[in-house]
């Protein structure tokens, strides 16, 4: 099993100031260099204190400053939100000055403030997506760039600096709605695959994703992290409390149904409390032996071939890097 950490930046403004939520995220990038994690994948969110990162490709510059080994994943750059030309940019000198090591996760959103204040009408965000990812790709494998699509139209471009990784770095695509999950299928482009579905639906997704390789002619050939919201503490109980500030914390800041667009919306309204809903379906949770047995358990039923940990605090961060990690790695 591979490991990496979903890194956001939640702000609770009562608790802490705002330098002291990203020191703390940036000790953890310190530890993770030196422990044997994959990568650190950023978290990209606007105008929400549930993640104050609204540039990850700045904040991949920083911890590629600060960093050796770790692999700098973008977790992700919500595509439909910029030029594509300017993201191809952007991500191509993080992987130049990086040395190679960008991991280009990119996103649809889902957050209607977002599509909102960046100008993109929901119902085009899809297709806007879908084209900016193509256009990213071709920039970087083509000398000069000449597009036609529904919303750019680019004549003679050089897009400049090409990646350091040839053809270009590896890409995942986000992908939680089954539309989004048989598009990146059809394409043959590997996933992400998101934090707040249930275990049991996140496996039913990643059996339908590898469905679809299969029937477009595509194989399977690279990792697929899926992402867990993961809460460890000294003892079951202990890590059973840390779960539910943390559904707390995501379902009041984050996973209100207000703040979603139709067509890629996490799957969190339901009859039954949503607090409880997370704390019994979607986190791992529990002391390190606990928590040990769950990861097995999902190893061999989703199969979870790759940890993408989003730890709910920082003592969880550092009991899975001290004794989970080791025990499963």
């Amino acid at each position: 099993m591979k490991f990496g950490v979903l890194q956001f930046f939640s702000w609770q403004k009562a608790r802490v100031a705002l330098p002291t939520v990203y020191e703390r995220a940036l000790d953890r990038v310190r530890i993770m260099d030196r422990t044997g994690y994959d990568a650190v994948w950023l978290a990209e969110h606007h105008f929400s204190t549930y993640s104050v990162c609204p540039s990850v490709h700045l904040m991949g510059m920083h911890v590629a400053g600060m960093t050796e080994n770790l692999r700098i994943g973008t977790g992700v750059s919500l595509a439909a939100l910029y030029h594509p030309t300017r993201l191809a940019e952007e991500v191509a000198l993080l992987d130049v000055l990086s040395g190679g090591r960008v991991n280009w996760g990119a996103g649809r959103g889902f957050d209607a403030k977002e599509f909102e204040v960046f100008g993109v009408p929901r119902d085009e965000s899809y297709a806007r997506f879908r084209e900016h990812v193509d256009i990213v790709l071709r920039a970087w494998r083509d000398e000069r760039l000449d597009y036609d699509g529904q919303f750019h139209c680019l004549r003679d471009v050089e897009v400049l600096p090409k990646p350091l990784q040839q053809p270009h770095p590896p890409v995942w695509i986000a992908s939680s709605s089954p539309e989004a999950i048989d598009w990146s299928a059809r394409q043959g482009h590997a996933i992400l695959m998101d934090p707040h579905a249930p275990h049991a639906e996140l496996g039913q997704k990643y059996r339908s994703y590898r469905r679809g390789l299969e029937e477009h002619g595509h194989r399977h050939a690279r990792d697929t992290p899926m992402a867990r919201l993961v809460a460890i503490g000294r003892t079951d109980a202990e890590g059973e409390e840390i779960a539910r500030a943390g559904a707390r914390w995501t379902v009041g800041s984050y996973a209100s149904p207000k703040t979603h667009s139709t067509g890629g919306t996490p799957n969190v309204v339901h009859a039954r409390d949503p607090v409880q809903r997370y704390v019994d379906e979607i986190i791992v949770h529990g002391s390190a032996p606990r928590v040990i047995e769950e990861l097995r358990r999902l190893e061999e039923e989703l199969p979870l071939d790759y940890l993408l940990a989003a730890p709910l605090s920082h003592e969880s961060f550092l009991r899975l890097t001290d004794e989970v990690i080791p025990a499963l790695g």
